[in-house]
């Protein structure tokens, strides 16, 4: 696995390039942004009205719908265009193990086929999809410790 701005072997990289709509840099923003959400817990008082600081701010941890990381991944996923769209869906596809590097066109071309305007509200329930995209990158030889590095 090369990282971003890594020396991959050249065919692996102009084959990434041509293969992929989405930049390995987005696909490593949304993943960085779902592994915030999927950490988030159940709600435990729905009608909890105290100040946060007096319940230690145990409110932030949890999962409501409100949720700002959800509300910041679902338009910059809706922003895609429909390609990188497709993209995502199929290196997440690709990532739970639906298909390897070699199954890429056909498991892009069913991704295409039943592709909706729900794509942010789909991947966004899965509940492993920041490990599905970067075990979806590694297939291209790509991973997102350049971009943690760089931004965590």
């Amino acid at each position: 696995m090369a990282p971003i701005g890594s020396e991959a072997p050249k065919g692996v990289v102009a084959e990434t390039d041509d293969m992929l709509s989405i930049s390995v840099e987005k696909v490593c923003f949304i993943a960085a942004k779902a592994r915030q959400f999927d950490v988030k817990d159940v709600v435990t008082d729905p009608e909890d009205g105290s100040n946060p600081a007096d319940d230690g701010m145990r409110a932030v941890l949890e999962d409501h719908p409100d949720d700002p990381v959800f509300q910041e991944l679902t338009a910059f996923i809706n922003a895609l265009v429909v390609d990188e769209q497709i993209d995502l869906v199929t290196l997440a596809w690709m990532g739970r193990g639906d298909g390897t590097i070699d199954d890429w066109t056909e498991l892009r071309a069913e991704a295409e086929r039943a592709h909706n305007n729900r794509t942010a509200r789909y991947l966004l329930g899965l509940p492993l999809l920041a490990d599905y995209l970067e075990a979806g990158l590694s297939e291209f030889g790509r991973s997102c410790g350049e971009f943690e590095r760089q931004h965590m």
